[in-house]
């Protein structure tokens, strides 16, 4: 009897099944491609984007949450492999709503914004341009130059609209 019921458990299929990928929302996982593998699809590439590297492996990175299909062919156009990749977000994540407006914000080991699709435009813009001013002056050991171009309409180091001042290095 005891057989019998560990025969029948073995044939219900498990909610998740060992074919999936999960990928965390803007980060990245290495998967292992069969041999002799000529095209990558990507149902989604607003979902999910593959990066393929040398030694048969493919780095999939989460753009957005919500699933899509993961397909590898051959030359021929036979599929040797078909995942559904489901793209998920991190447990540390707090969203805050004010009314119908949604700010995200990562807090481990304590809360700092952090930009996910779905957030208000003003939040997510704001939050994105000084990404990339601190990535810049990361990059150059300083504030970077602004001008209109990378400023793109949005707030300058002072915290004004358009660009702000060049430095010519003198002061």
């Amino acid at each position: 009897m005891v057989f019998a019921l560990g025969l029948i458990a073995g044939l219900v299929p498990s909610g998740a099944g060992a074919a999936d990928i999960d990928v965390i929302i803007d980060e990245a996982k290495l998967i292992k491609l069969p041999e002799r593998v000529a095209t990558l699809v990507i149902g989604n590439p607003l979902i999910a984007d593959a990066s393929v590297q040398s030694g048969g492996l493919v780095v999939l990175t989460g753009k957005s949450f919500g699933a899509t299909n993961f397909i590898a062919l051959d030359r021929s156009g036979a599929v040797l492999m078909e995942r559904v990749v489901e793209v998920r977000g991190r447990n540390d994540v707090v969203v805050v709503y004010k009314g119908v407006d949604r700010e995200t914000y990562s807090c481990a080991p304590s809360c700092q914004r952090r930009i996910m699709p779905g957030d208000v435009k003003e939040y997510f813009e704001n939050t994105l341009v000084q990404t990339v001013t601190r990535s810049a002056a990361a990059q150059t050991g300083g504030l970077p130059q602004w001008n209109n171009q990378n400023a793109q309409g949005g707030q300058g180091p002072q915290g004004g609209q358009g660009s702000a001042p060049q430095s010519n290095g003198s002061r």
